[in-house]
Formats: structure tokens, C-alpha cells, sequence
């Protein structure tokens, strides 16, 4: 009988030694914040602020893992790969969670399938901007020309199948005219040739053409977010003149697939809590971000029909991935 119960300890000692390190809460140990872009980017700044506030409440140190390269897609694809136990966050774009999975022949990953929407971030104006010359002062003009002039318009974006370029086909599929992209390797030569007067229009980020604009260097002639901001009421969205219209830059915090739903709740509750704060507020107002904050299955629902979105996009168009 006494050899039998010490059998059964010996069996029920690794269990119960265990258990305590099993019921310890989340999280007990560093979470790591993967951000797919340089060190002094948007996302990254952010990302740095939000991880800085969640450390605090959370009582464990956030470290920022900077994987550039590949559009995002490093960082993402390291993100997906990663054990699905709350410890490994993702910041992820439109461009590379429901952009590339379209614009691209093969991605090292599935947005929908792979990672688990934690929560949305910010949301970003882009501008669409004309040469000061333009023969158009507003989306309307623009159009007009545009059919009038079927090809001749050019329009100076950053990478084939990028948000910029991307959100211009929707528009011109919209409203029924044909452009040609002119790919660029950088936003700076494409502003300036834009005011050089060498382009007709680029798509940008307001903030980094803001002074440009009031300089008179060059036009705004509407931004790609579905509504006015009431910060910012003198900034036109396209959608007012062509109706549906939004394409929107944005940005959020999102999981390996697997990780448990309660521990999903929690991050989502604390970044949501990081980014209410009267300081990472201002910080994104400065970089020309919205803040947006809602649960991790509205954070979902954006992802499937941006997904959607694009998808039908590059069918319609007859868009050859890259």
C-alpha cells in the first residue's frame, strides 16, 4: 500500500510543481511590440508611447522590436510565427494587413488567418495634392479633366500597389478615368517634382505636405478619409464629391492567431486606456494621426471588409500582383 502511494506522488509531484507557475496571472513576464518600420516612424513613435503606458499598468517592461523591410511584411510574417500567449504584439498597416495580401503574389502570411485583431490604433489623413498650376482647384475639376484627358494625367506615388497608389485607383475606378502611376523611391522627389510642376498629383500624408500646401506650393484637393475631422473642418474629404469614397490610412495592434480571447480583452482594454491619455493623444495629433480607440472585433470587422475592399479593387481593375 506504501508503495503504492509513493508511486502515485512521484507521478503527481511534476503537476503540482506546476501548477503555481500555470496560475500565475497575465502577464508575468516582458511583452514584446514588433513594429515592421524604422525607429523614428509614425507606428513606431506610437508604438513606443502606448508600450511606455501599458508597462506602467501592467507592472512588466514592453520592449520595441524594430524588423523593417519588405513593406511591413517582416515584421508581420515574425508576428504571425510568434507563440500565440499574449507576450508578442504586432503593429500592423493597411498596406500590410489588408492591402498586400492582394497587391502582392505571395505574402508570408494571412492577415485574417494568422493574426488575431487586437485593437485599432489611429487613423491618418492622406491628401491628394496637384501642382500649383494645375488647370483644376478642386476633385470635381480634376475629374472632369481627367475624362477629357484619358491617360494623360500623372500622378507620382511611392510604390506600385502601396496605399497612395492604390487609393487613387479606387478613385479613378469610381469615377470612371484613366492616369499613369509614375513610381517614385521616395516621398520627397515626388513633392518635388509635384511643385516643379513635372506631375500633375501626388498622394501623400497631410502633415507632410501641410506647408507645402500653405505655402502655395502646392493644391489640396481632398483627403481620402470617409468625414470632416472637426480639428481640421477646412480639409474637404473626396468622399463628398464622389459618394462611397474612403480610403483611409490606419493603423493597429494585433496578435498571433490562438491567443486566448480573455488575455486579447486585457490588451485591448489597456491600449484603448493608453491611447485616451491626454500626452500619446497629442503626440499623435502632431504626427497627424486620429486617434481611434473600440473593442477587438470592431478592430476585426475593418480588417475583413478593408480586406474585402481591396480585393474587389484589384479584380476590377484588372491589377497584376507584384
Amino acid at each position: 500500500m506504501n508503495r503504492r502511494l509513493v508511486a502515485l506522488s512521484a507521478l503527481l509531484l511534476p503537476l503540482c510543481l506546476a501548477l503555481p507557475a500555470q496560475a500565475q496571472p497575465f502577464p508575468n513576464k516582458p511583452i514584446k511590440i514588433i513594429v515592421p518600420y524604422t525607429p523614428g516612424d509614425g507606428p513606431d513613435v506610437i508604438a513606443r508611447l502606448v508600450g511606455e503606458k501599458i508597462a506602467e499598468r501592467l507592472g512588466q517592461p514592453v520592449v520595441i522590436d524594430n524588423k523593417p523591410g519588405a513593406s511591413g511584411q517582416i515584421g508581420m510574417s515574425l508576428t504571425a510565427k510568434s507563440p500565440p500567449d499574449g507576450y508578442t504584439l504586432g503593429v500592423g498597416l493597411v498596406t500590410n494587413l489588408a492591402l498586400a495580401p492582394h497587391a502582392y503574389k505571395s505574402l508570408p502570411y494571412d492577415p485574417l488567418r494568422d493574426l488575431a485583431p487586437v485593437a485599432l490604433g489611429a487613423i491618418n489623413y492622406l491628401a491628394l495634392v496637384s501642382r500649383p498650376d494645375a488647370p483644376y482647384k478642386n476633385v470635381a475639376e480634376m475629374i472632369r479633366w481627367a475624362r477629357d484627358n484619358p491617360g494623360k494625367m500623372t500622378i507620382g506615388t511611392t510604390s506600385t500597389g502601396g496605399l497612395p497608389h492604390m487609393s487613387f485607383e479606387l478613385l479613378a475606378f469610381m469615377s470612371g478615368f484613366k492616369f499613369l502611376n509614375v513610381p517614385y523611391k521616395g516621398n520627397g522627389p515626388v513633392m518635388q517634382d509635384l511643385a516643379g510642376g513635372r506631375l500633375d498629383l501626388g498622394v501623400t500624408s497631410y502633415t507632410s505636405v501641410a506647408g507645402l500646401v500653405e505655402s502655395g506650393k502646392l493644391q489640396l484637393l481632398g483627403i481620402t478619409n470617409p468625414t470632416r475631422d472637426p480639428k481640421l473642418p477646412n480639409l474637404p474629404p473626396i468622399g463628398e464629391t464622389v459618394a462611397g469614397y474612403a480610403a483611409p490610412g490606419w493603423f493597429g495592434f494585433v496578435a498571433p492567431a490562438g491567443t486566448p480571447p480573455e488575455i486579447v480583452a486585457r490588451l485591448n482594454a489597456e491600449i484603448n486606456h493608453a491611447i485616451g491619455l491626454p500626452e500619446v493623444q497629442k503626440a499623435m495629433g502632431t504626427l497627424g494621426l486620429i486617434p481611434s480607440t473600440g473593442s477587438a472585433e470592431d478592430f476585426g470587422r475593418l480588417l475583413r471588409n478593408e480586406n474585402a475592399k481591396f480585393a474587389k479593387l484589384v479584380k476590377d481593375i484588372g491589377y497584376q500582383p507584384q
